[in-house]
């Protein structure tokens, strides 16, 4: 059993990622002692789980591919019953800076979900047409919703208190973008607070993600009709945590 004030668990969901997960692992290991990394193996058909566990993670496996909505909701569910106070998603893929992982959660001193923006004048990362319209749109939107500034609503680079943690258990959907923009809206509804943190994002290690101009089209739209229907959800009563 973790010390609720001192560890944190860090959740990986992964899906064919052997050539990655390994590195980042390590690399979210050596960042503190405090740290416990969780890497949930969504269904992979590679050798994600035996990489994963040789680096020093926990595997949770998965019988088969449910979606970053699924993986997560799986840690969430070890993290609640396993009494840690704290959780963040860090992508097998590298993309996420390990040694930004003290940051956000440190944005938790503020609210009850921190996430890690990759606009807020951290960083050179960039997304163009489509693709950086329906973000800026559905920022604006969230912004709202929460009554603070947000620049990176679709950054899975997020933690999550206590608070959270119960909520996400409770209702963290595996449909397009729902593991982002309505687990947000939804949680915001619910009555959390959210708070960004700037990082600066880094390539992906190996392989290469699937964009193209119809791709960033079809985000647009898909996005609009995911903020849509979460918005749609309504707002729900505060979740009450046990004591």
């Amino acid at each position: 059993m973790p010390e609720p004030q001192t560890r944190a668990l860090i959740i990986v969901p992964a899906w064919n990622e052997a050539s990655n997960v390994g590195d980042t692992v390590r690399e979210i290991l050596a960042q503190s002692a405090s740290y416990d990394v969780v890497v949930v193996d969504d269904g992979s058909t590679d050798e994600t789980a035996q990489v994963a566990r040789e680096a020093g993670a926990r595997v949770l496996p998965l019988s088969f591919n449910m979606g970053v909505g699924g993986a997560m909701r799986t840690g969430f569910t070890y993290a609640q019953r396993h009494g840690y106070t704290r959780a963040i998603q860090v992508d097998a893929d590298g993309q996420h800076n390990p040694r930004d992982i003290a940051a956000v959660l440190a944005g938790l001193q503020d609210a009850d979900i921190s996430i890690g923006a990759r606009f807020a004048d951290v960083g050179d990362y960039e997304a163009k047409g489509p693709r950086r319209w329906a973000m800026l749109f559905l920022a604006s939107v969230v912004s709202r919703v929460a009554k603070t500034k947000l620049t990176d609503v679709t950054s899975g680079f997020r933690a999550a208190n206590r608070r959270a943690i119960d909520q996400y258990v409770s209702y963290y959907p595996a449909e397009y973008l729902g593991d982002t923009v309505d687990s947000l809206v939804n949680a915001l509804h619910s009555g959390l607070t959210v708070t960004q943190v700037p990082v600066a994002m880094r390539p992906r290690a190996h392989g290469k993600p699937s964009q193209n101009p119809l791709g960033a089209t079809v985000y647009l739209l898909r996005s609009v009709f995911a903020l849509s229907l979460a918005l749609m959800r309504g707002r729900r009563e505060p979740t009450e945590v046990p004591a």
